[in-house]
């Protein structure tokens, strides 16, 4: 972090060739985001981004992390530069993911099925994987068909954020062909409508909306832009933007996970391993008692984190030693 400058928190990046490279030790290891950003790479990749990099008084060039067209900005530049993009863009107001957190989910994950295949990453199209809620921002498509070569069905109840990512599937040359999106028609269900009984993917992956009201997630946001600035305010501004289906949920995380469990049940075959985010560490005790009840037959939670912030992916499958044998045998060659 660099110092504070004009009242607010500023993300610091070194000069080139100034000082040893710093890697963000707590970053999975095959990430592109471990050192420090490049801010001139970067800001020839994407000019806009230019108008939001000032120096502080180290000497070091930074961006205002509070204000969300410069985190929009920061964002695009870097799925721009590391993932192999000609476009990427989101409607106002919809979130907009901090890309080094998005990226471990899927290095975490890809682990899980490395180690259900003797060591041996499972790679190409032929690795499908449903995102549920993927957002107007696709990101996990597009970091795992880029890092992976996955491909993706894309899930959501906004038919907005559907347009959009099927808009940066479009007019990428990369993604042409190896993402589906699908409109959930009802907003309670998960699994259901968007994935069909006889269809087999291999991961579901997940960021569940965190908050349980819009109270509550008003309030997550002024305490968050408080933060970020030594003048209080009593209008929060949403710094990764977001919708209000991106951001609550009735009853919140814990039970939006609980339902997915449930669902996941109905759906025991037809996919490997099931997965979500889980923010809140309260959360996975109800978590793990709703896998418990549901009879899955391995869980595993892998911590993640990025800078100060902590969180965990939960894992699970319902498939036998032998099933996944078979599963291994017919799709992971």
């Amino acid at each position: 972090m660099g110092k504070q400058k004009k009242n607010t928190r500023s993300i610091s990046f070194k000069k080139p060739g100034k000082g040893k490279p710093v890697e963000k030790a707590r970053i999975h290891p095959r990430s592109q985001h471990r050192g420090r950003y490049d801010l001139e790479v970067l800001t020839k990749k994407h000019p806009p981004l230019a108008k939001h990099v000032a120096q502080n008084i180290h000497g070091n060039e930074s961006i205002d992390f509070a204000d969300p067209e410069a985190v929009k900005a920061l964002n695009a530049a870097l799925l721009l530069h590391h993932y192999d993009l000609t476009y990427w863009d989101i409607p106002e107001g919809y979130l907009c993911p901090p890309v080094p957190g998005r990226a471990d989910y899927i290095h975490h994950i890809a682990d899980v099925l490395c180690g259900s295949n003797f060591g041996r990453m499972p790679t190409g199209p032929g690795i499908r994987c449903i995102d549920i809620g993927t957002g107007a921002n696709c990101i996990y498509p597009i970091i795992g068909s880029h890092e992976y070569g996955w491909s993706f069905i894309g899930t959501d109840i906004d038919q907005n954020a559907i347009n959009s990512a099927r808009k940066i599937a479009d007019q990428n040359p990369r993604l042409k062909g190896k993402i589906e999106l699908r409109l959930q028609k009802e907003p309670k269900d998960i699994f259901y409508g968007v994935l069909r009984k006889e269809e087999r993917v291999d991961l579901s992956i997940c960021n569940p909306p965190f908050h349980a009201s819009a109270e509550a997630a008003t309030e997550a946001a002024l305490r968050k832009v408080n933060n970020l600035n030594t003048k209080k305010t009593e209008k929060p501004v949403l710094n990764f933007g977001g919708k209000s289906t991106e951001l609550w949920t009735e009853g919140g995380e814990r039970r939006f996970i609980r339902d997915m469990v449930r669902e996941s049940k109905k759906f025991s075959e037809s996919c490997f391993w099931f997965s979500t985010l889980v923010s809140k560490e309260v959360n996975l005790k109800g978590a793990r008692e709703a896998l418990n009840a549901v009879r899955a037959l391995d869980i595993k939670v892998i911590p993640m984190g990025q800078g100060n912030k902590s969180s965990r992916i939960i894992a699970w499958t319902f498939l036998t030693g032998q099933q996944q044998k078979a599963w291994k045998e017919s799709r992971w060659k």
